[in-house]
């Protein structure tokens, strides 16, 4: 169930890559958090981007973007559902995901800087409710913690 926040300039994508941005973000999240394949459970992965203004953005004190697309991503997934290898495919994968979302002949460099974020058992609120791991895990079917 991550909760991913991705931070581009603004003009970095156009609406179409967005959208394959979103949904790309998306299959790689679910595919390495091992999350079911019913719609309730792929429901419960949420994408946003957030596009701020270009000229608000610095990378080394200069406005890189004719040059560069510097990308933040957030990712909260609750804590245990992720081992060191699963984090490691998993940025790799959002890398990726968001490499692929830019035109096919666009020059310049991909810079991301992806957080992914553990939150503690017991202090994600869904829907009114406090949820545990267990919670989690019977709603978004992990693969690899359902037994």
């Amino acid at each position: 169930m991550p909760n991913i926040l991705i931070k581009v300039p603004t003009e970095a994508f156009n609406q179409t890559q967005r959208q394959q941005l979103l949904r790309s973000v998306s299959d790689v999240a679910m595919d390495n958090e091992q999350m079911g394949d019913a719609p309730q459970q792929r429901a419960l992965c949420w994408v946003l981007i957030e596009e701020v203004q270009a000229d608000n953005w610095l990378c080394g004190g200069v406005g890189p973007h004719a040059h560069v697309v510097p990308c933040i991503v957030m990712v909260k997934v609750p804590a245990g559902v992720l081992d060191a290898p699963m984090r490691q495919r998993y940025v790799r994968g959002l890398h990726g995901a968001i490499k692929s979302s830019l035109a096919p002949d666009d020059q310049r460099q991909l810079l991301t800087s992806i957080q992914i974020q553990d939150v503690v058992d017991g202090t994600w609120g869904a829907n009114g409710d406090v949820w545990q791991l267990a919670d989690f895990t019977r709603a978004a079917g992990y693969g690899h913690l359902a037994q």
